[in-house]
This record gives C-alpha cells, sequence and structure tokens, in this order.
C-alpha cells in the first residue's frame, strides 16, 4: 500500500472519531482499526500518529481548494474577490467544523504552534501560487504574511458563526480584506513621495535583496547578495 492510498483511508476512517476524540492518538488507533490497516505498519509513515493525521487532513483540504478553484472561471472578478473566493472556498474543503476546531487547539498547544503557524502559511502560499502571483522578491513574503493574518482571524471567526450559510464569515472576511487594502493605499501613496521613499531607501535596499524559494527546497528563502532594487 502507498502512502497516499494509507493516508486517505486513515483519513476517511478518522472522520467519526474527530469530533469526540480530536486528532490524538486515541484517534490514530481507532482509525487504523476501522480502516483494517496494521497501526505499526501506519507509523512508519505517521510517526506522530493523530498529529501527523491533522497535518494531512489539512495538506487535503488545501489540494482540494487548489483542484476546486483551477476548474472556477475567476476572470471577471477584482483581484481582492478572488483572495476572498479561494478563503471561502478553503473553509467549504474543511468541510467539519469541529474536526478544524479540534485541529486549531491541537495547533494553538505550544509544541505544535510552529507547525500550525507552518500550515496556515502553506495554506496562503497556495492560495497566491493557485491565482498566478508572479512575485519574486520581498512581495512574495508580505503577501503571504499578510493573507495568514486574514485567513487564520478568518478561520477562528468561521467556527463560531451560527449565520445562515456562513453569511456572517463572509462580511467579516471582507471587512478584513478592506483593511488590508487601506494599507495597500498607504503604501502606494509612499511610493509617490520622493522625500519619503528617500528616507526608506536603506530598509528598500535590504527588502529588495529576500528572493522567494525556489519550490519547496530552500525554504523560509534567501537573501541574493547580488539583487538591485528595481528602478
Amino acid at each position: 500500500m502507498e502512502q497516499a492510498e494509507l493516508v486517505e483511508k486513515l483519513l476517511e476512517a478518522a472522520e467519526m472519531h474527530v469530533p469526540f476524540d480530536g486528532w490524538g492518538d486515541e484517534t490514530f488507533v481507532a482509525a487504523c482499526r476501522d480502516a483494517d490497516i496494521d497501526e505499526s505498519f501506519a507509523r512508519l509513515f505517521l510517526p506522530q500518529g493523530g498529529r501527523d493525521l491533522a497535518v494531512e487532513a489539512h495538506k487535503k483540504g488545501d489540494r482540494d481548494m487548489v483542484a476546486a478553484l483551477a476548474d472556477m472561471d475567476l476572470s471577471a472578478l477584482r483581484f481582492r474577490d478572488k483572495i476572498a473566493t479561494a478563503v471561502i472556498l478553503r473553509l467549504k474543503c474543511a468541510r467539519d467544523k469541529e474536526s478544524v476546531r479540534r485541529a486549531t487547539t491541537l495547533f494553538a498547544l505550544p509544541p505544535n504552534a510552529a507547525l500550525g503557524a507552518k500550515l496556515i502559511w502553506g495554506t496562503c502560499d497556495a492560495i497566491w501560487s493557485a491565482l498566478g502571483d508572479p512575485s519574486r522578491d520581498y512581495n512574495w513574503y508580505s503577501k503571504r504574511a499578510t493573507l495568514s493574518g486574514v485567513y487564520g482571524s478568518t478561520v477562528l471567526y468561521w467556527l463560531g458563526d451560527t449565520s445562515d450559510g456562513d453569511t456572517a464569515t463572509q462580511e467579516f472576511l471582507d471587512r478584513r480584506i478592506d483593511n488590508v487594502m487601506q494599507f495597500e493605499k498607504v503604501k502606494g501613496q509612499i511610493r509617490k513621495s520622493p522625500s519619503l521613499m528617500k528616507l526608506l531607501s536603506g530598509p528598500r535596499a535590504i527588502l529588495h535583496r529576500l528572493t522567494a524559494p525556489e519550490g519547496q527546497t530552500d525554504l523560509p528563502g534567501y537573501i541574493n547578495p547580488t539583487s538591485k532594487e528595481n528602478q
């Protein structure tokens, strides 16, 4: 049995256990039993048991979102609306709120916090990449960092949303994106100010040396000492 097939079977088997037992080893053991997979064999691929299974569930949601976006025609939408569409679609790909709630609790624990942040960053990278983001300089980082804040807060709001069709979550997301657009407007005004641009020339020179990672082999990227700021 290949790893992808094993993970898919375990995720399917875990669905009924996670809302009650969370993403712990109890769920992992039960999923192995229900899927008729030897637990020792499963741990060869998922050594951290339930935590690794939660990671795989999150990554599956990312893949489902990217696949769904590829089937949609977003050409008539403003870019901010494309981002909002992708975020809402990612929430729908999660399917079960209680499973997400349990995963959020798991990744909020101090030993798992860095991993949780990495998963959110991965989701936002998947969104920007799926929407054709061409940036390879410091903007690659700023876009994903900004969206990570928007996405993370939206997930937390969504978990407590009891409105019909999660309309309140959509409205919350729109407000967060409006905040980001206001920040971008300020950045645009700064670019038009010769005096401010001169004052910020040092920091900008450093930022423009940041280079986006190539694939997933050199995360989180690197500084190119020969890179020059675009004029």
